[in-house]
């Protein structure tokens, strides 16, 4: 061994690197995982220890291979940086060797298109490169599959990368930068102090098969990124297109570099695994172009903000070492099981004089309701947040048959027909989690057995036991997806108006209840889908309150994410939440940049003391807050939320800002919202037990709910 040591060290003398003066060598990738290295390409640093005089000059071997040339000095003097390309597609072997003392590290890289951990690419997947401006994909086989190019066709819609230059204008938007600074050039002042033309740099591409833009000042990066997440409902299938958030202004102007991807916008797909790898890939990209930055925050609502808590969970601070969720719900697969109550309950309540006046209805469904808020519908006074929000979701999330996907891009898609092979779901866009059943369709977690709607308001004495057992007797619930047929007006015009999705509900007296699969159930709840808690990172958690709008963004989700943390591991310092009042048509005050700049200071401070962590770093505004419709604050501190997780008095915000439920609370789940499949108790055990309050059924009303719950009702 010393022999083959001193050998190495006359190779190295010939190193253009100057000697490395420590007692060992240490390889580090910086930009991703050492295992999950993708695009042939990676940020690597060459790391010395503690002082010695009898090292020798570092060389590193990539596969055997000198490429030393591509390290440089780093600014402590004890350390080198280099980008090492021409990675092959497997197993890769870096080497470092500084006479007497070596390090190896084995490197697997990925292809750039993916994938590294999600499983099989979905197809058919729509290219829309040339919608983004990098011209038509790259030709990836000849088999007549996917999108039609000169050469042949693209399955995955691989286009090179491109870079230009823009200037934001004096009129507020961006424009191509030309030779000659222009008239209309805006100026902006850096988180820093410097102002600076407002020029920005941008490359353009393709990563996991999803376009991806990293931007900043051309002139005032200031060494801080924002990882940009986009919302909405998507079900695959499709490229996606870069949105207005990929030249996020006010991050740019502050000298933030801006990432962003059509992969992490949950309108393009919901399936995070994909999402977060696909996060993963950009930021790895970031790193290799930028070096590592001192801190990502993610930023971004609805979708965007359960990325930020998904991605937090289950990559640590890999994609994002700070997180602002707006609008934020904990997930999006554990809104399934209350949201899929909507239609049902709508469709009982619109032919029931009972439920006439909307106000009423949150008796059943748990959300907001009004007889004022208009009705998009009907176009009359009276609506409730599962018609304003989420109507439309339910057949979008369950039937095979129905997409809003009619893009042109179709057209050049081969073989002919193939959208029509797609089973357009939910499920199915995540079938590598969820799995296929025997019938070739994507296994589905949703059911309703044993859920008693409307039980907490029947022991409230808001709706009688006839009421009560009327309900869940005709609710009903839903066809199994090889049943369902196409959707009618307003989802699919012509045709019968039915947008309770009616067609697709199974009906009877008393009606049949659906059981969610319980592998699919299993599979989702080890996947990462589901948010656990298990989060470490700083959150501050921002929404405008939007109740009496009745939007589908519920003030109650910020919280349900703060009980999954306490549930973990008894602790959630690291979150606070702020709420902002919004007035229904007046303007709203974005509370975003004053998050921004506390969450910079909390980074700072976790920098310089970080034996304190997280929670011990906080700085004084990073504190439960709320705030007026102008934006100043109400009230702040540990207490301005009391009565919502505990039993004590309203707290100052509580009261300001009151919370609404679901359909699953009211029949008695907990805040939390995550029971796919509740475990059954017999009828006969829950009258004994108290459970219907001061209400005890006779023979006949015992036999009746025995009727509509044959093998028991949900025991919470």
């Amino acid at each position: 061994m010393k022999v083959a040591l001193a050998g190495v060290a006359i190779l190295t003398a010939m190193s253009g690197l100057p000697a490395m003066t420590g007692n060992h060598v240490e390889l580090e990738v910086l930009s991703s995982r050492a295992d999950q290295v993708t695009g042939g390409d990676a940020l690597v640093r060459v790391r010395q220890g503690p002082r010695s005089a009898h090292s020798g000059p570092v060389k590193v071997l990539r596969n055997g291979e000198d490429v030393t040339a591509a390290f440089k000095p780093d600014p402590d003097g004890r350390s080198y940086t280099g980008l090492v390309t021409g990675l092959a597609v497997g197993s890769n072997r870096l080497e470092a060797v500084a006479w007497p003392y070596r390090d190896s590290l084995k490197l697997r890289n990925f292809p750039i298109e993916g994938p590294v951990f999600s499983g099989p690419h979905q197809y058919p997947f729509l290219c829309k490169t040339e919608r983004t401006g990098l011209g038509p994909p790259e030709p990836d086989n000849q088999d007549g599959q996917g999108y039609r190019v000169a050469g042949g066709w693209s399955r995955d819609c691989y286009a090179k990368p491109v870079t230009d230059r823009l200037y934001r204008s004096t009129d507020g938007t961006f424009k191509p930068m030309p030779d000659q600074r222009p008239a209309d050039m805006a100026t902006t002042t850096t988180l820093d102090g410097r102002t600076v033309d407002f020029v920005v740099r941008r490359e353009r591409g393709v990563i996991n098969r999803f376009l991806y833009s990293i931007a900043s000042l051309e002139d005032g990066y200031n060494g801080r990124a924002i990882f940009r997440f986009d919302g909405g409902v998507g079900i695959g299938h499709d490229q996606g297109q870069l949105a207005g958030n990929a030249l996020d202004p006010y991050g740019l102007g502050k000298g933030y570099a801006i990432l962003y991807s059509s992969g992490t916008r949950t309108s393009t797909h919901y399936n995070l695994i994909v999402g977060g790898e696909t996060a993963l890939m950009v930021k790895e990209r970031f790193i290799e172009r930028y070096g590592v930055p001192l801190y990502t925050v993610g930023v971004g609502g609805s979708g965007g903000a359960i990325q930020q808590y998904l991605y937090g969970q289950n990559y640590g601070d890999r994609v994002i070492d700070a997180a602002i969720p707006q609008y934020s719900y904990p997930d999006m697969v554990t809104q399934t099981i209350h949201v899929g109550d909507c239609e049902l309950l709508e469709n009982y309540m619109d032919h029931n004089p009972r439920w006439a006046h909307w106000d009423e209805r949150t008796a059943l469904i748990g959300f907001n309701a009004s007889d004022t808020v208009a009705n998009p519908y009907t176009g009359k006074p009276g609506s409730d947040e599962c018609v304003k929000g989420w109507r439309g979701l339910t057949p979008l999330t369950m039937n095979p048959k129905w997409t809003p996907n009619n893009d042109p891009e179709w057209a050049r898609m081969d073989p002919p027909g193939v959208k029509d092979t797609v089973q357009w779901t939910h499920w199915d866009d995540v079938r590598n989690v969820y799995g296929v059943g025997q019938d070739g369709y994507a296994r589905s977690t949703w059911g309703n057995v044993g859920v008693q709607y409307g039980l907490a308001s029947l022991r409230e004495g808001t709706i009688t036991p006839a009421e009560f057992l009327d309900v869940n007797a005709k609710v009903g619930s839903w066809k199994e997806a090889r049943d369902m047929v196409q959707e009618g007006c307003p989802f699919v015009c012509p045709g019968d108006f039915d947008p309770w999705s009616a067609r697709n509900q199974l009906t009877g007296d008393p009606a049949p209840r659906r059981t969610g699969d319980p592998v699919a159930i299993r599979n989702v709840r080890r996947s990462g889908l589901v948010f656990r808690g298990d989060i470490g990172i700083p959150i501050i958690d921002w929404r405008h309150y939007l109740e009496d709008q009745l939007d589908m963004h519920d003030a109650r989700e910020s919280f349900v994410s703060r009980q999954r943390m306490l549930d973990f591991d008894g602790r959630a310092g690291n979150q606070v939440i702020w709420f902002t009042d919004a007035r229904p048509d007046g303007p709203r005050f974005d509370q975003t940049p004053e998050a921004l700049q506390v969450m910079d200071q909390w980074m700072a401070n976790i920098r310089k003391y970080p034996y304190k962590g997280v929670e011990g770093n906080k700085p004084p505004l990073a504190t439960d807050r709320c705030f007026a419709t102008d934006g100043t604050e109400i009230a702040s501190g540990p207490h301005v939320w009391d009565g919502i997780l505990d039993k004590n008095p309203s707290g100052p915000c509580t009261t300001k800002f009151p919370i609404y439920t679901s359909a699953r609370m009211i029949a008695g789940s907990p805040l939390e919202g995550d029971v796919y499949a509740c475990r059954l108790q017999p009828v006969a055990r829950a009258i004994d037990r108290g459970l219907y309050g001061a209400w005890q059924p006779s023979q006949d009303e015992r036999a009746r709910l025995e009727q509509i719950f044959p093998t028991g009702v949900c025991d919470y």
